[in-house]
């Protein structure tokens, strides 16, 4: 029996993945290369969208985003990487979706929405958004879509399509769902907001230890502690949270040790610099062996490069196929080669 197909990808609009990224996605996308078949893509069109100002930084943030899959644990044997802008045939096939889609129906899309929200520029480009992600999944036609609750509406917008095409020319795009995942947000170091490189709250996967030490630190805490003997809150506390998010699950010992620090600290019998030290010790031995295999692979930058070429490949040609599909589907395939 054939593995399904799953789909999933991120936009190069930084060289480095942060502990939100890891808890979100990488972590999961670990777990499933192992149950699906995995294709997973840098979007660098996507990123013009928003970063249109900003392409002098594309190849770095391609090589920090290949990196940081990697050195996650992400197997090129078991994944299919590839970038976007290398498959020509998913610009075309968002082209012939497009002329299935009106104009109202793309206005209502939360895609589009929550990037105008954000504050991008209102232009054709980001319209078009999702038409393009549509395309994105149903060009290697992906069985499965990896998205928390709150992005289903996305894969819906591309089931819609797919079913429209379908009644209409035929049956050649598999329907995709949405895999569901419980998809938790890292508050970052400032307990005020989710990790994220723009509020420079985030602590990232290539940070040095002693990066980690001092972002550990200076994180927010208890604000209604004043001294250590104080009782203190570990709901909402940022401390707590990583520690549950990196340690708890380590090992029975670390989530014996996890506990009595939360017992300890509700009945002030320990204080935050001694939590925050433990945290420093929790956070470096989880990214040890992440900052290990990424030197590895930034010893061998064209290993990187030949595992994303031959990625992107694979993709290709899976995307040709299903391009000469939607032509032949819609009888756009007149003067083919072989008449010629």
């Amino acid at each position: 029996m054939m593995k399904k197909r799953i789909l999933t990808g991120d936009r190069p609009t930084l060289d480095s993945f942060h502990l939100g990224n890891y808890v979100g996605s990488l972590k999961n996308r670990v777990k499933l290369q192992d149950e699906y078949e995995t294709f997973i893509f840098i979007a660098d069109l996507h990123s013009l969208t928003t970063h249109f100002d900003k392409t002098a930084d594309l190849e770095k943030n391609i090589r920090g985003l290949m990196l940081g899959y990697l050195s996650v644990g992400l197997d090129p044997k078991k994944v299919t990487f590839f970038l976007q802008s290398k498959i020509p045939e998913i610009v075309e096939i968002a082209y012939y979706l497009s002329v299935l889609t009106s104009r109202s129906v793309i206005a209502r899309q939360p895609a589009l929405k929550e990037k105008l929200d954000s504050g991008a520029q209102d232009t054709v480009g980001l319209f078009y958004y999702p038409i393009l992600m549509a395309a994105d999944i149903l060009t290697p036609k992906a069985n499965l879509v990896p998205v928390g609750k709150d992005q289903k509406s996305h894969v819906e917008f591309s089931r819609d399509i797919a079913i429209k095409f379908n009644n209409l020319y035929g049956e050649v795009f598999p329907i995709p769902e949405p895999l569901i995942g419980d998809v938790p947000t890292l508050i970052g170091t400032d307990g005020k907001a989710k990790m994220s490189k723009s509020l420079n709250n985030a602590i990232y996967l290539s940070d040095s230890a002693d990066v980690v030490e001092k972002k550990v630190m200076g994180m927010y805490t208890d604000p209604t502690r004043i001294r250590a003997t104080d009782p203190g809150h570990i709901e909402n506390n940022p401390v707590f949270i990583y520690l549950d998010a990196f340690g708890s699950t380590s090992s029975p010992q670390v989530e014996q040790e996890v506990n009595d620090l939360k017992k300890r600290y509700t009945v002030g019998q320990v204080g935050d610099i001694e939590v925050k030290k433990y945290l420093v010790q929790i956070l470096n031995n989880f990214l040890d062996p992440i900052r290990k295999k990424r030197a590895e692979y930034e010893k061998n930058p064209e290993l990187v490069e030949q595992i994303l070429k031959e990625g992107t490949e694979k993709a290709r040609k899976e995307a040709q196929k299903t391009l000469d599909e939607v032509k032949r589907a819609m009888k756009l395939d007149y003067f083919t080669s072989d008449s010629e």
